[in-house]
């Protein structure tokens, strides 16, 4: 399925926003778990760092290391799965099942849509 040109740039920009969301949602989780400043400060600024050098390195479009597209699904599945749980664990289930939801389509569209402009340059 490949998505026509203005619908291919929104679901780009959305899955861009997904990412810093994920990302926020991660700190926003990280500075409120855990019982002290220390534990607070260590999370808050640890695991979007985990989750930005993960991403970086397997995910992103020019990502240090060229995997398989199963591994990039696992690794945008960890991810935003993150996102999604931290959301959950700050107190907002109704905000993270929202995340996860727009998360899962926008993830699949972005995988068919790339899987058919690939066998369309491929064909030529």
């Amino acid at each position: 399925m490949h998505l026509p040109g203005p619908l291919h740039v929104l679901n780009e920009g959305l899955a861009f926003l997904l990412e810093l969301a994920a990302l926020a949602a991660l700190a926003w989780w990280g500075f409120t778990a855990g019982g002290n400043v220390i534990v607070h400060i260590v999370l808050g600024l640890g695991t979007p760092v985990a989750a930005m050098a993960l991403w970086g390195m397997f995910a992103a479009p020019r990502a240090r290391f060229k995997v398989a597209l199963p591994f990039v699904l696992l690794v945008k599945a960890v991810v935003f799965g993150a996102g999604a749980l931290a959301l959950y664990g700050a107190g907002h289930p109704a905000l993270a099942l929202a995340f996860a939801v727009v998360a899962l389509l926008n993830t699949a569209l972005a995988t068919l849509d790339r899987d058919a402009a690939f066998r369309a340059t491929a064909a030529r």
